[in-house]
């Protein structure tokens, strides 16, 4: 099993193909898994579709539900804890430079990475991503209440210390992990494709799309004709910013 040791966590990865690697960060919220790519909730399989032309590196991430990935939970964990394990399998597989490809929590996985290490990415294409319009409701997520149930194996992951996570990500609002005024002035080319739900809200990605000043949005790419679309118009952005050699 391929696994990356770094800081006391263990971190599950596959790679699959060849050619300009993409880091990609799986949808479904904190189980966000290497199996999550074949469910429905996925529309767009990087490893099906892109490994015949691309380097496609997926993971399991730390702590996921069902994943084989293990990190220690503390009350400073944050959106930097989960980029800390993606730049250190960057580093593990010597990934001078990369495409990025997140669904939902993606969005904030992806400009964690444009944040902390712009240069090493060529672009970035994110699918709904999370995110909040108006305020933190009292009561924590559904989603995370059910992760936080089914955690093993981790007694330092406390009520308090949990409690600390949950608003550690999720306290910030917008994308959570960057703020609008990053988001105005990050000029790596982007590809966003809305959300339109709850969890991945409309607006959100509007406002993704409205600011991002080197972007292409597309609104509708879900299902039917227009997925078919969007996977194309994904290749093509992928082929178009990829690093000639």
């Amino acid at each position: 099993m391929p696994m990356l040791e770094h800081d006391g966590a263990s971190i599950y990865y596959e790679v699959h193909g060849e050619g300009f690697p993409i880091l990609t960060f799986a949808p479904a919220g904190l189980a966000s898994t290497i199996a999550v790519w074949s469910q429905p909730m996925a529309p767009i399989n990087p490893i099906s579709e892109w490994s015949n032309a691309y380097r496609v590196i997926v993971m399991d991430q730390r702590n996921a539900t069902g994943g084989r990935s293990r990190a220690p939970i503390t009350a400073q964990d944050g959106w930097h804890s989960f980029a800390s394990d993606h730049i250190a399998l960057l580093d593990h597989l010597k990934v001078d430079q990369c495409h990025l490809f997140g669904q939902c929590i993606g969005g904030p996985f992806i400009f964690s990475l444009l944040k902390a290490q712009p240069r090493r990415i060529a672009s970035a294409i994110i699918a709904q991503s999370i995110g909040r319009v108006g305020s933190l409701k009292a009561e924590k997520a559904p989603r995370f209440v059910a992760w936080a149930k089914d955690l093993k194996d981790h007694p330092e992951a406390t009520e308090q210390v949990l409690d600390s996570f949950y608003h550690n990500l999720y306290d910030p609002g917008f994308v959570y992990s960057v703020d609008r005024d990053f988001v105005q002035h990050c000029t790596t080319p982007c590809l966003v494709l809305a959300g339109n739900d709850e969890a991945h809200p409309r607006p959100i990605s509007d406002e993704i799309a409205k600011l991002l000043p080197n972007n292409e949005y597309v609104t509708e790419w879900k299902e039917g004709a227009p997925l078919q679309e969007a996977k194309a118009r994904a290749k093509a952005f992928l082929d178009k910013h990829t690093p000639a050699h």
